[in-house]
Parts: structure tokens; sequence; C-alpha cells
């Protein structure tokens, strides 16, 4: 189970929340009368918790997995690295500006293999979210990944990203120091790094602020994250002048996971726990860390040139449009 007190549920895993509330009631009985064995109803109830962690996972909507996406007790970047690597280094800075706490990476270990990391980063309460700028990075943030990535392939070690974010951060300071520059130099350098990158997304993924450290030999989603050029609330807010509109935005932007590897725009899926990766901390970092391990040692099978050639086809290929006759 999840390493923290209090839990918190969103509106459509109140049932959930009330079988809880039932064990709650039934150990205080147990507390009462101790010549009452309660052990078999406490099993029963926390079977159907399973269960129903189960049935609503089974039956989400695009809006619910956004939703789910922000929990606000799903994992992060760091508690990721920390549970699928070891001796992790974080390193900051961009040498240009100064050092986004948005964007983190270092150097850590994955079974003894050096690689590098680099993820958005949310903040786990409020001041930290503050700090953190919500995941949101400024053009230092980018250029600060970047620069990682370019000491990785300096001493030739793969890199991992862990995307997570509601969008680069919009500021007026931040367009004024070169926002769209920074990604789009991020964009362009990552298609040419010579070693293995491979990038998931664990929960948000929007718009440039996910492409600025999205573009890799694999790209994998988690399932419940999601992938788009916009956020539904802001879509929402554009096509019909109004937030209220958000889950129909959700459905139509096609955001979801299933929906991102249907159209070609990810290599795979990677499962959660049952009802999403908030529920337990450690499956779902074994679950990630299987997906990534196999495919690093894969890749490093590759031709350094070969790899770039595959990356600038994988991309250049993306979309659907028609050509009109002349």
């Amino acid at each position: 189970m999840p390493e923290y007190p209090n839990r918190q549920f969103l509106n459509f895993e109140q049932p959930i929340k009330e079988l809880y509330e039932q064990i709650d009631q039934t150990k205080k009985l147990a507390d009462k009368n101790s010549k009452v064995d309660y052990t078999s109803t406490i099993v029963q109830l926390q079977d159907s918790i399973l269960e129903k962690r189960k049935e609503i996972t089974q039956h989400l909507t695009p809006w619910q997995r956004v939703q789910l996406s922000r929990h606000p007790d799903r994992p992060y970047t760091l508690k990721y690295i920390s549970k699928i690597f070891t001796n992790f280094v974080e390193l900051h800075g961009d040498r240009n500006m100064g050092d986004d706490k948005a964007m983190v990476g270092g150097f850590a270990q994955l079974d003894g293999e050096t690689i590098m990391v680099i993820g958005q980063q949310k903040g786990t309460n409020t001041k930290m979210r503050q700090l953190r700028n919500f995941g949101m990075a400024n053009p230092e943030g980018y250029r600060k990944a970047l620069r990682l990535m370019k000491l990785a392939e300096k001493f030739n070690k793969p890199v991992i990203t862990l995307i997570d974010t509601p969008g680069a951060y919009p500021g007026m300071e931040a367009e004024e120091r070169g926002q769209g520059e920074a990604i789009a130099r991020n964009i362009y350098e990552m298609i040419r790094l010579k070693v293995p990158v491979i990038c998931i997304i664990i929960g948000e993924g929007a718009s440039g602020g996910a492409l600025g450290i999205g573009v890799g030999d694999k790209v994998f989603m988690l399932e419940n994250s999601w992938y788009t050029v916009i956020s539904p609330e802001n879509c929402s807010s554009i096509l019909w002048r109004s937030w209220d509109m958000k889950e129909k935005a959700a459905e139509q932007l096609r955001l979801t996971s299933d929906n991102m590897y249907k159209f070609g725009l990810v290599d795979g899926i990677i499962p959660e726990p049952l009802g999403g990766a908030h529920w337990d901390y450690n499956e779902a970092s074994a679950i990630l860390k299987g997906y990534i391990a196999p495919v690093l040692q894969q890749l490093k099978q590759i031709d350094p040139v070969q790899r770039v050639n595959n990356r600038i086809e994988k991309f250049g290929k993306m979309g659907f449009w028609e050509e009109l006759p002349e």
C-alpha cells in the first residue's frame, strides 16, 4: 500500500472510500468487543476493495483518466527515481540562468548500470508545489535537461526521461527568456543524441512542455496518463468559452494511452496497479522498471548512427495528412 497516512479519493473512487470506512468501523468494533472475531469480515472487505478498484479501472472515461493522472497521491518523478534507481546524484543548473526546480535530473544506477534520468517534478504539498512551479518548467529547466543529456552523451550513458507536466510555464518572463526556442532546441538535439533515449509519460503529457524531454528511441505511456497538444480545460475554454465542457474536450482530444498507441505516437502502454499507480508505489515502480530494463538492453545493441536515423524516421512519419492534386 502507498506510503502516506491520509488517503485521498476522487469522486468516482467514493465506493472504495466507503469500503475503507466500513473496515475502520469494523476494527473499532473489534477493539470494543475482543470476544468476537472480525478477521473474516475485514478480509472480505479488503477483497471487495480490490474488486471495486478493478471494476472502476475497467470503465474509466477519458476525463477520469485525466483526473487519475493528476491524483494528489500519484507517484511523481522523484518517487519513481527512489524506487527504481540507486545512487541517484541530482545535478543542478543550466550554467546560464539558474536552477529550475520543476525539472530534476542526474546520474543514477539501474541494476548497476549508470544512466542519466531526467523528469518534471510537481511537488507533494502546497509549499513544494509552489517551489516546483507545479511541474511547469521555465526555459532554464529545459536548458538544464539538455545540458544533462549532452553530458550523458559525452560519457556514453543512456538517457531516461519521466514526463509529467501540465505544460511549459506560460508566463511572460519565460517567453522573454526564450521558452519556445529552448523547447525547439531540445527536440532538435534529442533527435541527434547518439546514446539510447527512453521517454515515459508517467502522468500529464501536455504540449511542448512534454515534447521538450519527449523525443526518444522509445516512448511509453503509463496506463492512466495522457498526452496531447492542450489540456481539456484549456481546449474547452477556447472552443466553448467555458471550462464546463472539459469532459467532452477530453473525449474529443483522444488523449488517452490507448488512442496514442493506436495513432502510432507512442510505442507501448505500461500497465498500472489496479485503480492507478497511487494505490501501490512499489508495484507501480516494479512494473515500470520491468519495461525499462529489457528495452534499454535492446537499444544498446543498435549502432549509434543507425539509432539516430531510426529516430528521425520514427518521428518524421508521425501524423495523418492528405495531399491534394495540383
